[in-house]
């Protein structure tokens, strides 16, 4: 590390253990809970006519690429234990419940035209279950479970997934509108596209760097904003809920004052986050992206830019497709200007042509991507919010892992506090920030990582058939956090 980055990184650092714990009150209207995602929880993988989707085609073909050769084939069997799933949210005392609906499960070969009834019961009976205990459902429509069918035919890079995933979402508010009033489209768009078609490091398992990732995302956020206007005209008037998506990101931090890196911090924050952001809320991709990958692709050789260009019309279709929007938040990176990349095989990282890396201070959890960085949220809320011209923001995943060899995690119940009182300080900042939805209600299948690593608040034992849950400490800590609007002993009026 150059001696530039030193006290930067000091003062960062200072920031991390120096302050104090918010002592201010939630609002009264602030809403906390938790959440899941359907192939990480569900388990009954090809039960009641649920037809295959690409983590089940790809965790049974290559059970060598997750850390413990698991799968989601049972995971915490919450397709047929969701009412003992309500009961712990209950007890909690959460104002809501964020899931995914599996889009297999409903219509197992992506055609919304070829229902399959028993799935959409079980989401009726789980929302239904939600409401009867004041529960809100938060609904996320894509949480990275394609149907295989639809994956055969190209998946994301087919153009026709714009049009498949419009009958979806049109089915699902058709069938589930009335009982949700929070909808997203999409769960991190980027680890789909990015992970599944750059890296090939998660499903399917694509490796086209520099290419497929940026195709990926085009109809991606087509699909979104087709989703939003199905919605809007349709169903809107009857059902008064709102409609938003998902974007994840870290929060980018300069690795010293310098022009230099304070830029290239800005770089790699439109190259992650305003790749989506950007064209839902201000119209098109960053020109950052547009600039730097015309560029590079006019030097390698490509007639046009590797970025897919929108229309006109897509332009205008897309920009405003939001009524509030989700934001997951885990941790942080330092980003400094480096030297331009050579002009070789295509990629993203050398599209984006910064260097990103981490303090070896920083404190470590069970993920070696995850450090712990709780001044992050508090940057990235407002980084947002002055970006994107104030929108409403739900944090809609936050949580930290362990390797579940205690329930005494202390780790989470200090990550929530921390992080949760730079949120609040937010709030003070002038962030419209409406919740907070901890990662994860109970430990599950963690992708790649299997069941290796643990974000739940309730340990599960995957060794037992009945998949018991149990609490660990950070549900007490989350109860009282939640029945008092309090971080700590003692809170003021805001």
């Amino acid at each position: 590390m150059s001696s530039k980055t030193l006290l930067p990184l000091m003062l960062i650092l200072g920031i991390c253990f120096a302050d104090d714990v918010s002592n201010k009150l939630f609002p009264d209207d602030f809403m906390f809970g938790t959440a899941t995602a359907a192939y990480q929880v569900e388990g009954a993988w090809n039960e009641d006519g649920k037809g295959e989707n690409i983590w089940d085609n790809y965790t049974h073909a290559h059970p060598d690429l997750v850390a413990d050769h698991t799968n989601g084939d049972v995971a915490c069997d919450s397709y047929h234990k969701y009412k003992e799933d309500v009961a712990l949210l209950k007890d909690l005392g959460v104002q809501h419940y964020r899931l995914s609906i599996s889009w297999s499960r409903v219509a197992p070969t992506g055609q919304a035209s070829l229902v399959n009834q028993p799935g959409l019961t079980y989401y009726r009976n789980l929302l239904q279950e939600l409401r009867d205990n004041n529960i809100e459902p938060m609904v996320t429509l894509y949480h990275w479970d394609l149907p295989q069918a639809l994956q055969d035919q190209g998946g994301w890079l087919n153009d026709s997934i714009v049009d498949r995933f419009g009958d979806y979402a049109r089915l699902a508010f058709d069938i589930f509108g009335d009982n949700v009033q929070y909808w997203f489209t999409f769960n991190e768009p980027k680890q789909t596209c990015l992970l599944g078609y750059e890296y090939g490091a998660m499903a399917p398992g694509i490796k086209e760097p520099g290419i497929s990732s940026y195709k990926c995302v085009h109809n991606v956020l087509r699909a979104h904003a087709k989703a939003w206007h199905i919605y809007d005209e349709e169903f809107r008037a009857t059902q008064n809920g709102k409609l938003g998506i998902v974007i994840d990101s870290n929060w980018f931090e300069p690795g010293s004052d310098s022009e230099e890196d304070q830029t290239a911090a800005e770089t790699k924050r439109q190259f992650v986050f305003g790749w989506f952001a950007n064209a839902i809320f201000n119209g098109d991709y960053p020109e950052v992206m547009k600039t730097r990958i015309a560029e590079r692709s006019a030097k390698e050789g490509f007639s046009a830019s590797r970025l897919p260009e929108f229309t006109d019309e897509e332009i205008a279709y897309i920009k405003g497709t939001h009524d509030f929007l989700g934001v997951n938040f885990y941790t942080s990176s330092l980003v400094n200007a480096t030297s331009e990349p050579a002009i070789d095989t295509p990629s993203w990282d050398k599209d984006g042509g910064v260097l990103e890396y981490v303090s070896p201070d920083w404190p470590s959890s069970a993920s070696s991507w995850l450090k712990v960085t709780p001044w992050g949220i508090r940057k990235q809320l407002n980084w947002v919010s002055q970006t994107y011209g104030s929108p409403d923001i739900v944090i809609t995943e936050n949580g930290v892992s362990e390797d579940g060899s205690s329930l005494n995690d202390t780790i989470r119940v200090d990550y929530y506090r921390d992080y949760l009182s730079n949120l609040r300080d937010a709030i003070d900042d002038g962030v419209k920030v409406f919740g907070y939805t901890a990662w994860s209600l109970m430990d599950n299948f963690e992708w790649m990582q299997g069941y290796s690593e643990k974000f739940g608040l309730y340990s599960v034992d995957f060794t037992d058939p009945d998949r018991p849950r149990t609490p660990k400490a950070s549900v007490e800590y989350f109860k009282k956090i939640i029945s008092t609007r309090c971080l700590v002993d003692t809170c003021v009026e805001s």
